[in-house]
């Protein structure tokens, strides 16, 4: 047996913002991965709106952030820092002083890089649960500045705050770039389809509902389902398996409390950890 304990697997990757760290970790212990862009992120195509919210949360009192996303920090950063002068600083310096309100473990990493933490975590990774989270506070007249996710205007959020009496600023710093490269994304399916791929790893719901939207336009979801099923699949987290459970689909690998790239690594290893011949995987 190989001393690489994923040699001769080969494992379907979509993109992500950390795809070439997680694509190292396998390539390191032997396997083959196949990517395939089924979520690119980029900066809001105008960043004029972006700068403008800069300049309001800086130069105003706030007294909470609502943070969605690693992504969208790490998209404020980088917007504040191009702005030039002293934007970041000053971004950072409000960041430090508003409560920050956390929908799960990556906008709480994302502020870490900045000397920061989160000063409330939702009950669960879910615009639910920070909804449940904020239920019992009285938010009549806070000031509360919301980071979306995507172009999603989360109206469910914004309407519960807005009702609460909260007044609320949004910004939305970056934008999924759903709409490109759906030939890869077919060829994805369709090598999934030769049985030659032993597992598919989803880091983001967001990658789930890209997936079945492409194979609703090419194959049909049950076709996908069904394809699916001859893999193993592989989720970082309770929120995507939830994502692909309603979708009739099994999680065989998710790590089983920290839900993060490291330990899904680990999972695979010791799940798949042996030559193919070695067991039945399909």
């Amino acid at each position: 047996m190989s001393d690489l304990p994923l040699a001769g697997r080969r494992v379907a990757l979509p993109e992500s913002r950390e795809l070439d760290l997680f694509a190292n970790m396998l390539l390191k212990r032997g396997a083959e991965v196949v990517r395939c862009p089924l979520v690119a992120i980029h900066d809001a195509p105008d960043q004029q709106p972006i700068l403008d919210w800069l300049q309001q949360f800086n130069s105003q009192p706030w007294d909470d952030f609502i943070v969605l996303t690693g992504e969208g920090i790490h998209r404020l950063l980088t917007a504040s820092e191009r702005a030039g002068g002293s934007v970041r600083d000053e971004f950072i310096a409000r960041l430090a002083q508003v409560r920050k309100i956390t929908r799960g473990p990556k906008p709480g990493a994302a502020l870490r890089t900045v000397g920061l933490k989160a000063d409330l975590v939702a009950v669960e990774p879910t615009t639910a649960g920070i909804i449940r989270t904020l239920q019992s506070e009285e938010l009549r007249g806070r000031r509360i500045a919301v980071q979306l996710y995507g172009s999603d205007p989360n109206l469910l959020l914004m309407d519960f705050l807005r009702e609460a009496g909260a007044e609320v600023t949004a910004v939305a710093p970056y934008v999924y770039a759903d709409d490109v490269e759906d030939a890869r994304v077919d060829a994805l399916i369709a090598e999934m389809a030769t049985g030659r791929l032993d597992v598919i790893a989803f880091t983001s719901a967001t990658q789930v509902r890209r997936l079945f939207q492409i194979a609703r336009r090419s194959v049909g979801e049950q076709a996908l389902r069904d394809i699916l099923r001859r893999l193993k699949i592989a989720a970082v987290g309770p929120v995507v398996a939830g994502e692909l459970r309603e979708r009739g689909l099994q999680v065989d690998l998710m790590p089983s409390s920290s839900f993060f790239m490291k330990p899904l690594v680990r999972e695979l290893v010791k799940q798949l950890g042996t030559r193919p011949s070695d067991n039945g995987l399909h």
